[in-house]
């Protein structure tokens, strides 16, 4: 079968550069998935990315779809015919549908009755007809959270379309999308090559536009060449670039002809703190700051990322620079006017900001986290007036000037303002790190205080939201509350906390005034489960051993990597098979029994009749009184190891013994029995879900 490559390219105004890679990933997923789909196998596939188009090529496309087998089943028997045995509409209409006649249909009779029935081949469709469908479809896919419509058409998209380019082979795919027809004339540079360019074939597409259209379409190849070109430009000036994954994304994806330039600002800026230069820099003028390589001292240049090249690239230096030096002097005012009030005098402020029309003012909710904050000290025996002071002062940078300008300053900036204050050093720290963990994988709080104050900040939050009835669905968690969630989750884990999950969170709720909020102190413990069972899974946790853990509701998060460890390795002994699904068994016994009004005693093992009974009551007795001493020291591998023995007279209990006979005080002390064992054995985790 003939193959020919297939390129489509959807021209555009500028894309928003931090959704650019994601728009590219997804759109050639949607290809890709569409071809596979139509049973169109293909070769390798390239995707392009740029501020002004977003393209993938697919070689090896096949020029038609392989014969399709059909199989069918159609309306019943009693449906197709009437009475007199001829065909009804609905038998027409199947035989129609399946493009053949009603002498070729088959009869089939199954479990629910007699069906007409179609088997048989048909002819694959030609690849020109089925791609414009297909890149609909991706187009239609494309994770865009609002659309926009432009001109006099019905057409939306994340930004204007203007043209688009479908080729198969050297032929034009016919198509027409977001009201414009397809071709092979696409765009280069805007300014260096401003005249349509044709694509002669999808083989040339990357190189046309490379040579004649000042245009690097790659992403990757676009964004090596900036990082490198970007260092070698650093390193030429005694530094190395400062930036983010992020920032080199972003740059990238603002750029279609990359050309870095070094630009110089007033090394009196180099006394404002780090951060503020490098928010300047990198947040507000995609620049990249540069530093001493080994010192990590900021030097007083930046790199910027042009898109063109210029005949007077001095110009464009000079223009960037002058961008930046009004910035920075801003930056210098806010800093220096801050400092001219104590931290601790912004903090009555806070009383005119809305926090959020149920939950009242920004102060208020600094008196909320306070008092959780004074709480948790308690427990925990940290000091509780380092963590007062530092809960008190936690959100007082937010009416700074600085931190207006710069929000992802907030908790940095405070920091440097307590300091400057002359606060507890701890205090200032906690400031800035009560907001960790900030995103996944990032730093705890490296202080007890900080992270006494982090895990306030972060319980009231949850707590009061979801007594608001604010909990995120589905997709939707506008204000970040599964981050909030997981981020208590580390703190407690990752931290080794003795605190309780359960009574953190009814500190939390009591700190809400009566009435304020309604009781979901359930649904928010279950919240903060689902996101330990999901940081579990990431950690590489067996998903039944996690549910054999979880299904117990452990009050010390951080005991439970030790309680999943211990089950992984009683799960490697030869009789953990067993023993799980006896446990299962027990589990499903209990369940019935007490369904039926049964009442289970005090084990008495004079009761007990058979050899095989009294046999399980000794050993569970002599096991447990090895095992409890194990588990309250938390070596809970090795309790869990002890019941090991215990395979043997289980088995021959279950052999041998009939749990509900009609002897009421038997049948009882049996209940008993198996209630004590599965009591001794599951104080780790609930062995049954061990079974499969």
């Amino acid at each position: 079968m003939s193959r020919r490559a297939f390129l489509v390219e959807i021209g555009t105004e500028e894309l928003p550069p931090r959704s650019l890679k994601a728009l590219s990933d997804a759109f050639t997923a949607g290809i890709v998935g569409g071809l596979e789909t139509a049973h169109l196998k293909h070769g390798r596939v390239h995707s392009f990315a740029t501020p002004r188009r977003l393209a993938v090529l697919v070689k090896g496309v096949p020029e038609e779809q392989p014969v399709q087998q059909v199989k069918r089943r159609g309306p019943p028997v009693s449906v197709a015919f009437d009475a007199a045995g001829q065909p009804t509409r609905a038998a027409q209409a199947f035989a129609q549908s399946c493009e053949t006649t009603l002498d070729s249909l088959q009869r089939v009779v199954e479990s629910k009755g007699e069906f007409l029935f179609y088997q048989g081949s048909r002819a694959g469709k030609p690849a020109m007809q089925l791609l414009p469908g297909i890149v609909q479809s991706a187009l239609d896919a494309l994770p865009i959270p609002k659309r926009m419509r432009w001109g006099d058409g019905e057409a939306t998209f994340v930004r204007p379309a203007h043209w688009i380019v479908m080729l198969f082979g050297r032929d034009i795919v016919p198509a027409r999308l977001f009201d414009v027809d397809s071709s092979n004339i696409t765009r280069g540079h805007r300014f260096h090559a401003p005249r349509p360019l044709r694509v002669s074939s999808p083989a040339s597409y990357a190189n046309l536009l490379r040579k004649r259209g000042y245009v690097l379409a790659d992403f990757q190849e676009r964004r090596e060449k900036i990082q490198s070109e970007v260092t070698a430009l650093a390193h030429d000036n005694g530094g190395e670039p400062v930036g983010s994954e992020a920032l080199w994304d972003e740059v990238t994806a603002l750029v279609e002809w990359p050309v870095p330039l070094l630009g110089n600002f007033d090394p009196r800026f180099l006394e404002l703190p780090r951060e503020v230069l490098t928010a300047t820099l990198q947040d507000h003028q995609r620049y990249f700051p540069l530093q001493e390589a080994g010192s990590g001292r900021l030097l007083p240049h930046f790199i910027a990322v042009a898109n063109l090249e210029s005949r007077d690239p001095a110009q464009v230096r000079a223009g960037n620079e002058r961008v930046v030096q009004p910035r920075l002097a801003d930056a210098r005012f806010f800093y220096d006017t801050d400092r001219k009030t104590r931290l601790a005098e912004r903090v009555q402020r806070l009383a005119s900001v809305v926090y959020h029309n149920k939950l009242g003012s920004r102060l208020e909710r600094v008196e909320r986290v306070r008092a959780l904050a004074a709480s948790i000290a308690q427990m925990n025996g940290v000091e509780a007036a380092l963590a007062d002071r530092a809960a008190l002062l936690a959100k007082a940078d937010l009416a700074t000037l600085m931190v207006g300008e710069f929000p992802e300053l907030q908790g940095v900036m405070g920091r440097y303002y307590a300091l400057a204050d002359g606060e507890d050093p701890r205090v200032a720290q906690a400031i800035e790190e009560h907001y960790w963990p900030r995103f996944a994988g990032d730093a705890l709080p490296a202080d007890p205080v900080a992270a006494t104050v982090a895990l306030a900040d972060k319980l009231e939050t949850l707590t009061g939201l979801f007594g608001i009835g604010q909990q995120p669905t589905g997709e939707k968690d506008p204000f970040a509350l599964r981050r909030h969630a997981l981020g208590t989750v580390r703190l407690l884990v990752e931290r080794d906390s003795k605190l309780s999950l359960q009574e953190l969170v009814k500190a939390a709720f009591t700190v809400f005034p009566l009435g304020m909020l309604n009781d979901t102190h359930a649904q928010l413990e279950d919240f903060l489960y689902e996101r330990l069972r999901g940081y579990l899974r990431e950690a590489g946790y067996d998903a039944r051993a996690i549910e054999s853990v979880l299904c117990m509701r452990p009050a010390l998060l951080a005991q439970v990597p030790r309680q999943l460890d211990a089950v992984l390795a009683f799960a490697q002994l030869p009789e953990a098979e067993s023993l799980a699904a006896a446990n299962k068994r027990v589990a499903n016994i209990l369940r019935q029994a007490e369904a039926k009004g049964e009442t289970f005693g005090k084990g008495e093992a004079g009761l007990l009749k058979e050899p095989a009974e009294r046999e399980l009551h000794a050993a569970l007795q002599a096991a447990a009184r090895q095992a409890r001493p194990l588990f309250d020291s938390g070596d809970y591998t090795g309790y869990l190891k002890t019941f090991a023995v215990l395979k043997a007279p289980v088995d021959a209990f279950f052999d041998s013994v009939m749990v509900m006979v009609d002897d009421a005080n038997l049948r009882r002390e049996r209940l008993a029995l198996l209630r004590d064992l599965r009591t001794e054995m599951n104080r780790v985790a609930d062995l049954s879900h061990l079974s499969g």
